[in-house]
């Protein structure tokens, strides 16, 4: 088996132009190879491959398709019973390293996006290390083992990359979102993702090379600040330079140079065209004007150049303010729809790299000018897209299910890694860490657990203050720059009473919320924070088979009256005076959850038209 040269083209080469299938949009190099497709794999239920040896010589009997969870119909193996064990193999052909770029004086470089939830991986029976966290990339520098298979005496035409894979579906300590602990979904909880559900991919770099590329731009200044990290720190004698050139639409807007000593690089980057007051908005990105600057770092050893890499940002700033989101400095009222990223053939990998732009094309389609995706980290080729069609995106932990020293620390790592990971897509606003007190199920009493989530903010705010952040979403907040509440109520007039004005939602935040939960712990007051309702609606309509287990918050009878009362429970929300912003309950049917606007096969349940006109509908002029 091999792959196909994966090479981008010129026009790529703007990372703000790519076409969505590259693995890591925001540090892109023009030479990979593709992994994905079919491995061999097994079922390992008796844990006997580590000590049988299986990576020193696989002999695994069947097929699977990466990077679809071995659960999922996509995979080809659809098997939703218990393994908590499982192993990959995958022969890397010298046409897949001559497709990464790999040659002489280069590193070889094998990159995983996800594998759900502990991975070990071996090249040709070497330990190349392990990985723990189910939804954040690693990857592993290969050279060496390579290397030393092909040398002299010892050439090789194939290399066998072996991963083993650990996902206990009983261990609740584990960041799992909506990952059933049963055999069977229930409730709100569905089939799991486990192992590899994200790209696999070769690339290749020199000796010295770019790992990290961060832009936290300040729009008041009109400057970006930029973070290059470097694989390693230069030798004291070695004279490596960052080449940084920032443009739009082609045309440069600023260039910068700067000598690399250490492993971190920090500079900031002025936009001469900031200064005009006037014009300053006409670079700015938001969900209107979706703009992309293109970033174009080249690494120079002694005058060589030894990497290059493409990157995009997008000019924006997201705070809140006078009870409003708001977005460049300007109140920005929220249209959002929760987002389970979850399909019915492969659950929570996407079934292709389309299938997440034309995601965030079926939410902007429908009027919504933002989503929460829930209980999930979502693939960045979605970021992507977020970012190129400007829809705002609140990122969300998967949650874990109990509160132990093992469970704060497997979500706080996973946590740091996705704010590592992402913190520069200008899609993302908001920050969440808790949603609906997963994991500090006692929150309202236990001051351990209030100190936890206290702690995730203020990590969250350490690692990036540029954002809000919300400490618990749905109830029982201790430190949000944001008050969200979730309201399942299915009656318009109670909602309308409920959000009127700002004496009715004080008096909700108060005390005990819709869900009997209390909403602000410590002697907290609303203050200038903006409120959200930020899970409401949730009608079950099932527009296809009905399933037996099918349930919402409320049911309607037919698509009429599903639209009906979608129109009764927005509006009410939207009536309010107060209120800075939404997200419905939710966007696509997920199993027994038939809460949708769109069905499980993403069509609409009523005209789209319909939908949109009830969705962009909302947001009076005092928003």
């Amino acid at each position: 088996m091999s792959s196909s040269p994966a090479r981008l083209d010129d026009e790529a080469l703007r990372a703000s132009r790519q076409d969505g299938t590259y693995p890591r949009p925001q540090l892109v190099r023009p030479d990979w190879a593709d992994l994905t497709g079919t491995w061999s794999f097994a079922f390992d239920d008796a844990d006997e491959g580590l000590a049988e040896r299986w990576f020193a010589s696989p002999d695994f009997g069947r097929s699977i398709q990466v990077p679809f969870p071995f659960e999922s119909e996509a995979s080809g193996i659809h098997d939703t019973g218990f393994h908590p064990v499982v192993w990959y193999s995958r022969e890397l052909t010298a046409d897949d390293l001559a497709a990464a770029g790999f040659g002489a004086d280069r590193r070889l470089h094998v990159h995983f996006g996800a594998v759900d939830y502990r991975a070990q991986v071996w090249l040709d029976g070497v330990h190349l290390g392990a990985h723990e966290g189910g939804h954040t990339p690693f990857s592993f520098d290969v050279t060496d083992v390579v290397g030393a298979s092909t040398g002299a005496g010892a050439e090789r035409a194939t290399h066998t990359l072996v991963v083993r894979v650990e996902d206990d579906p009983f261990d609740v300590s584990q960041p799992r979102g909506k990952q059933d602990w049963r055999l069977e979904p229930h409730s709100i909880w569905y089939h799991r993702t486990s192992g590899i559900w994200q790209p696999v991919w070769l690339e290749s770099t020199s000796d010295v090379f770019v790992t990290l590329v961060h832009a936290t731009p300040d729009v008041p200044g009109g400057t970006i600040a930029l973070r290059l990290d470097l694989n390693r720190r230069p030798a004291a004698d070695a004279d490596v330079r960052l080449d940084v050139v920032v443009s739009f639409e082609g045309e440069q807007l600023a260039s910068q140079t700067m000598r690399a000593l250490d492993v971190t690089t920090a500079l900031v980057v002025a936009l001469p065209l900031q200064t005009n007051g006037q014009a300053y908005e006409e670079l700015l990105w938001s969900p209107e004007h979706p703009r992309l600057l293109d970033v174009r770092v080249t690494v120079r050893a002694d005058d060589a150049v030894v990497d290059e890499v493409y990157s995009y940002l997008g000019l924006r700033s997201a705070a809140v303010a006078g009870g409003h989101f708001l977005l460049n400095d300007r109140p920005y009222y929220v249209r959002s729809v929760l987002n389970q990223g979850y399909w019915p053939e492969s659950h929570l990998a996407a079934p292709s790299p389309a299938a997440l732009k034309r995601e965030a094309e079926l939410i902007k389609e429908l009027g919504f000018n933002a989503t929460r995706v829930h209980q999930k980290f979502e693939d960045p080729r979605f970021l992507y897209w977020a970012d190129v069609l400007g829809l705002l995106v609140w990122a969300e932990t998967p949650g874990a299910f109990e509160f132990s020293p093992r469970a704060v620390a497997r979500l706080s790592a996973e946590w740091t890694a996705v704010i590592e990971r992402d913190l520069s897509h200008p899609c993302i606003v908001t920050w969440v860490p808790l949603n609906e007190s997963w994991g500090v199920q006692h929150i309202a009493h236990d001051e351990r657990m209030q100190a936890y989530a206290r702690s995730l903010v203020s990590l969250t705010r350490a690692l990036d203050p540029s954002r809000p952040v919300v400490s618990n979403d749905g109830w029982e907040h201790v430190d949000s720059d944001i008050l969200s509440i979730h309201d399942y109520e299915w009656s318009g007039e109670v909602l309308r009473a409920r959000y009127l004005d700002q004496d009715a939602c004080n008096a909700v935040l108060g005390g005990f919320g819709p869900a009997g939960r209390r909403m602000l712990l410590d002697g907290q007051k609303v203050g200038d924070r903006p409120v959200m309702v930020t899970e409401f609606g949730g009608i079950s309509y099932a527009s296809k088979a009905v399933p037996d287990d099918a349930w919402g918050y409320s049911k309607a009878t037919s698509s009429e009256d599903f639209v009906d009362r979608l129109e009764a429970v927005v509006g009410a929300v939207a009536a309010s005076s107060f209120v800075a912003g939404f997200c419905y309950t939710q966007l696509v049917d997920t199993l027994q959850e038939t809460n949708g606007l769109l069905a499980d096969d993403r069509t609409p349940k009523a005209p789209l038209e319909t939908l949109r006109a009830v969705i962009t509908r909302t947001g009076p002029a005092g928003h």
